[in-house]
């Protein structure tokens, strides 16, 4: 596999029902890491408000016409407490598993950060689980550090 012929571009209308599929695989694969994910009826994201959102960018990486990565950036207000006033958040990181090891998330990370940054944004945050070993080195070496860890307790389960 390589990245011949890749188009990196703002997601469309008529890429909903893929992107809802593609919402699916990233659930499924974040499974093993957090058993409290629903079995059924599982989402993340608000994909008609991604796409309609000034302050967001989503995009979809395609091949021949297929979709084979997304990726999305929304600016959102920090914290009172930090320096800067807003930040880009970044989310709903796919890639196919026949694409992955070849740079496309270094590709599409490119491109949120380069319209972040013409956003004004020069501060970016992602949630990635700690588990999940080969999505912290692509970001670790994307250049990202590890920053917080959420923690949790299901009193259920204890």
């Amino acid at each position: 596999m390589n990245l011949d012929g890749l188009v990196v571009r703002e997601a469309r209308g008529e890429d909903h029902d893929c992107l809802m599929a593609l919402e699916q695989k990233v659930i499924d694969a974040e499974r093993p890491f957090n058993a409290s994910l629903k079995e059924e009826d599982a989402y993340y994201y608000d994909i008609e408000k991604l796409m309609a959102d000034q302050f967001s960018r989503l995009v979809v990486g395609e091949i021949s016409g297929v979709v084979i990565a997304t990726g999305y950036v929304q600016v959102r207000h920090s914290k009172p407490a930090l320096e800067h006033d807003s930040h880009g958040y970044l989310g709903f990181m796919y890639v196919a598993e026949e694409y992955r090891g070849l740079g496309l998330n270094k590709v599409i990370l490119q491109d949120l950060v380069r319209w972040g940054q013409s956003q004004g944004v020069t501060n970016f945050y992602l949630d990635v689980y700690a588990e999940n070993g080969s999505a912290v080195r692509a970001y670790e070496k994307f250049g990202f550090q590890g920053s917080l860890l959420e923690m949790k307790l299901d009193i259920q389960k204890t």
